[in-house]
C-alpha cells in the first residue's frame, strides 16, 4: 500500500543562504525559501536544525526550529531565519512542507558542513545577491 504512494518531486523551489549587508555595512547571513514556480506555495512550513557527528562518536547539534511562512507567491521569496557563521561547520538541514493544488509536498535540503563559503557562491535568483543555494 505504501509502495503505491508516488511522491511528486519538488522542482523550482530552492533554499538559499545569502550574505547581506546592513546599513552599517556589517555582514549578515539569512536563509530564504525561493519559489521559482508559476504557482503559489500554500501553508509553507520549514523546520531547521544543525548537526554533526564526529569520528570519535561525539555529536554537536542545534535546537530544532519550526517556521510557519504562510503562502509564498509565484516568483518570490521569503526569509526563513538569520543564521550565524559559527554553525557553518555543521550540516544545516531545512525540511520544507507546503500544499500545491491540494497536495502536500515536502523536501529536505541539507547544506553540508563547510560548504557555505565564498568558493561556492552564486548569484541567487530573484534576490540578486551572492550566496549558496540548493534546489
Amino acid at each position: 500500500m505504501i509502495k503505491d504512494i508516488q511522491p511528486k518531486p519538488i522542482k523550482n523551489v530552492v533554499i538559499a543562504i545569502v550574505k547581506e549587508f546592513n546599513e552599517l555595512n556589517q555582514s549578515n547571513w539569512n536563509v530564504y525559501v525561493i519559489n521559482l514556480k508559476e504557482t503559489t506555495l500554500e501553508n509553507v512550513l520549514v523546520s531547521s536544525k544543525g548537526y554533526l557527528k564526529l569520528d570519535d562518536g561525539s555529536e554537536t547539534k542545534t535546537s530544532l526550529l519550526r517556521h510557519s511562512l504562510g503562502n509564498i507567491a509565484p516568483k518570490s521569496f521569503v526569509k526563513i531565519e538569520p543564521i550565524i557563521e559559527e554553525v557553518f561547520g555543521l550540516h544545516n538541514e531545512y525540511w520544507l512542507s507546503y500544499f500545491s493544488k491540494n497536495q502536500l509536498l515536502d523536501k529536505k535540503y541539507v547544506f553540508l558542513a563547510e560548504t557555505i563559503k565564498k568558493e561556492n557562491f552564486t548569484t541567487i535568483p530573484l534576490i540578486e545577491k551572492q550566496g549558496v543555494m540548493i534546489g
